[in-house]
C-alpha cells in the first residue's frame, strides 16, 4: 500500500464512518465504511488495518455502552456460536470462496428485511430462542472472519426481539468487542501489515472518539421506532454491498 496523503484521508473518513456507526447502533454496520477503504487498499490489507482498529473502537464505545445496556441473556446465548465460528472462519478462511459466502448473506438478509416490511413494520417481536442465537453467533463468526459481515446475522436475531434501543446497541457493541478482540490476532497473522500499513492505523486511530461520540450524540435523538427503521435499512445497504462484492468478484 502506498503512502499518500489521499490514502490517509481517505482511511480517516473510513474509520470515522465506522466509528459513527458504533456510536449509533452499536456495532454490526462496519461494512458500511469498509468500500471507502477499498478505494486506497485492497480488501485483505482494509482487515489487516481495521483488525487492531476495532479493538480501539470497541473499548472507547464502551464508555456509552456500559453492562446496563447489555442484554445478558442473549450474550450468553450468542458468544459461545460467535467464538466458535471465529476459529472456524480463521480455519476455513483460504478454503471458503468469499464471493459465495458474500452472495449467499446477501441473499439470506435481503429476504429477512422483505418479510420483516411486508409482515408489518411495528409486529417485529418474537420470543427468544436458543437454537436461532446459537446459529446467529455461529454465522457471525464465520461471516466476521471471512467476509467482514458479521452483523447481519446478529441483526436478525436481535431485531425481532423488540429490545430496547440502548439495549440492542449495547448488546450487539459488546458481542463484537468480544469477536473483534478474538480475530484481531487471526488477521494480522494472516494480513502481516507493512510499514505503511501501520502508520496510516496510528492515525486513524484519532478518528475513534469523534467519530463514536458523533454516533452516540445521533443514537440520542432517535426514538425506538426510528432506530429500529435506521437498522432496518442498513441491512438493506449491507446486503447490497456484500452482492456487489460477490457478483463483481465473479464477473471481475
Amino acid at each position: 500500500m502506498e503512502l499518500t496523503a489521499t490514502t490517509i484521508l481517505v482511511a480517516f473518513a473510513g474509520v470515522f464512518l465506522i466509528c459513527f456507526m458504533k456510536g449509533a447502533f452499536g456495532g454490526g454496520f462496519a461494512i458500511v465504511g469498509i468500500p471507502m477503504l477499498s478505494l486506497v487498499m485492497d480488501p485483505v490489507t482494509a482487515g489487516g488495518l481495521l483488525a487492531p482498529l476495532f479493538i480501539a473502537m470497541d473499548l472507547y464505545a464502551l464508555r456509552y455502552w456500559k453492562p446496563s445496556t447489555w442484554s445478558k441473556p442473549d450474550l450468553k446465548m450468542l458468544l459461545p456460536g460467535l467464538v466458535t465460528g471465529i476459529g472456524l472462519g480463521y480455519a476455513l478462511f483460504r478454503v471458503l470462496d468469499h464471493r459465495a459466502v458474500a452472495i449467499v448473506m446477501a441473499v439470506v438478509t435481503l429476504i429477512f428485511v422483505v418479510l420483516w416490511f411486508f409482515g408489518g413494520p411495528e409486529v417485529t417481536i418474537q420470543p427468544r430462542s436458543t437454537r436461532k442465537a446459537v446459529a446467529a453467533g455461529l454465522s457471525s463468526g464465520i461471516a466476521s472472519m471471512v467476509a467482514h459481515s458479521g452483523g447481519p446475522p446478529l441483526a436478525m436475531y436481535l431485531l425481532p426481539l423488540g429490545l430496547a434501543k440502548d439495549v440492542y446497541a449495547g448488546t450487539s457493541s459488546m458481542l463484537f468487542t468480544v469477536g473483534n478482540a478474538l480475530k484481531a490476532v487471526p488477521w494480522l497473522l494472516l494480513v502481516r501489515p507493512g510499514h505503511n500499513v501501520w502508520i496510516v492505523m496510528a492515525t486513524c486511530l484519532l478518528a475513534v472518539p469523534a467519530g463514536v461520540w458523533a454516533g452516540w450524540q445521533l443514537h440520542g435523538r432517535l426514538d425506538q421506532r426510528q432506530i429500529y427503521r435506521a437498522c432496518y435499512g442498513l441491512l438493506v445497504i449491507t446486503a447490497l454491498k456484500l452482492l456487489w462484492d460477490g457478483v463483481h468478484g465473479y464477473l471481475g
